[in-house]
């Protein structure tokens, strides 16, 4: 998870990510409902997801606050069953969008997808939000299908897919000689 240089200075991260433990539930469930109205989980979701970390990762994005400390202002989870990685979530507060923290949530996620063996990485995100399927497009993602009136508030779930190169892939000519 470490990048870089310091959480804030210039190549540095956008945020610190760390993992999701028990402890963070109650809080990320709350923001959750939040950002996701009538379509979040319920907390019991984040709980069975954390019982899992043979086949699940969950990350919080968090920002140095006015004391000292740090605020969590995002989170994201990733379910990886090779050869299938899948984005569950990912939510960034609104007034932290646009700093490159979805990204770093991204990036983290979908290296951990190829470490554990996925070969390709599948999310669904609501046809009503632009703005994450112009930044699932970035990182190649494209989409597959579409769930109609899949989400609660009666939006499309556009099912996206990336195909991840294979380990062999990114081996050096040299390692074949």
């Amino acid at each position: 998870m470490a990048s870089p240089g310091q959480q804030g200075e210039p190549g540095g991260p956008p945020a610190l990510l760390r993992d999701m433990g028990p402890g963070d539930v109650d809080f990320i469930a709350a923001l959750d409902k939040l950002l996701f109205g009538v379509d979040a989980w319920p907390r019991s979701m984040f709980v069975h997801e954390l019982e899992h970390p043979e086949t699940r990762r969950y990350v919080i994005a968090e920002v140095p606050d006015a004391d000292g400390g740090s605020t969590a202002v995002g989170y994201a989870g990733l379910m990886c069953v090779p050869p299938t990685g899948d984005i569950q979530t990912i939510g960034v507060l609104p007034d932290y969008e646009g700093r490159g923290i979805a990204r770093a949530m991204m990036d983290e996620l979908i290296t951990e997808a190829a470490k554990r063996g996925a070969t390709e990485v599948m999310l669904e995100v609501s046809a009503v939000n632009p703005r994450a399927q112009r930044l699932y497009e970035r990182y190649g993602f494209s989409h597959i299908h579409t769930r109609r009136k899949y989400y609660r508030d009666g939006s499309d779930g556009l099912v996206m897919h990336l195909s991840l190169p294979a380990p062999e892939a990114s081996a050096t000519s040299k390692d074949h000689l």
